[in-house]
């Protein structure tokens, strides 16, 4: 994929909306916890083409009984030209999926600092990085 992929047609976001057959599946999932990732592993960083779940950007997803949703999640750099978009498309995608939850809040931390290790293997296979 490329930036490109995540535009849609006369619009001026970096990110694609999710397909029907994208909602169906995430929407078959029971539990909170492997919604919420599902729904990250549709995210993908517009620069990079890889899912921001498989990146290792996120570091904490806390769910409590207030259906309150809180996210930690980092970015590969401090500098990334889309470091507030980002963050603002993970709790757009959560609101639009978990219509349950009271509250979703997604916070950026810079500790510990993002490095390659913290992707998949999946991502690193992509990004040809094995």
């Amino acid at each position: 994929m490329e930036l490109k992929d995540f535009i849609k047609q006369g619009s001026e976001s970096i990110f694609r909306d999710f397909t029907e057959e994208e909602l169906n599946s995430v929407n078959k999932i029971n539990g909170t916890r492997d919604k919420i990732i599902a729904i990250l592993k549709l995210i993908y960083d517009p620069e990079i083409s890889v899912n921001i779940w498989d990146l290792g950007l996120i570091y904490n997803i806390e769910t409590s009984s207030k259906n309150i949703i809180n996210i930690e999640m980092t970015l590969t750099s401090p500098t990334c030209p889309v470091a507030d978009a980002i963050p603002q498309e993970v709790k757009k995608k959560i609101e639009q999926i978990m219509k349950n939850a009271s509250e979703v809040n997604v916070q950026l931390v810079w500790q510990p600092k993002w490095d390659k290790s913290m992707m998949s293997e999946e991502a690193k296979f992509i990004l040809d990085m094995m």
